[in-house]
């Protein structure tokens, strides 16, 4: 599979790089005083500065929570997903929507949790016991 790209505004370029490069661990690429390339998992992202930058308020439910969206993240192993939860648990982060299995006993039941950036981007990183479930129907 090949590495997806993905551009997002921040508004606070030392604020993204202690998240998505500390807390999250992403090595960082290249960078300006006005961008920052992480390697999130093998894709690259960019946080483009932009200081009027401001998280949108929209949801969707979804097996009976909002989901926010727009939002971004991986699908990550399930030890993977576990270890970044417990990570972000332990680091305060608060959860839109806490880590837990969705779609319990049901075609695509995933591990899944949402948390946004400092500045407001969602995130959601999910995770299969099954990986031939991401689009089963």
């Amino acid at each position: 599979m090949r590495p997806f790209h993905l551009a997002f505004p921040v508004h606070d370029l030392d604020a993204a790089r202690a998240f998505y490069g500390d807390l999250l661990g992403c090595p960082e690429g290249r960078s300006s005083d006005r961008w920052i390339d992480f390697d999130l998992y093998g894709h690259q992202i960019v946080a483009h500065l932009d200081e009027a930058a401001r998280a949108m308020d929209i949801s969707n439910p979804v097996d009976g929570h909002d989901v926010p969206v727009p939002h971004f993240g991986v699908v990550l192993t399930m030890s993977d997903w576990q270890s970044l939860a417990d990570r972000l648990t332990a680091a305060g982060i608060p959860f839109g929507i806490e880590p837990h299995i969705r779609f319990k006993g049901q075609i695509g039941e995933q591990a899944t949790m949402f948390f946004r950036d400092p500045s407001g981007n969602a995130l959601e990183f999910k995770a299969f016991a099954d990986d031939s479930m991401l689009f089963a129907t």
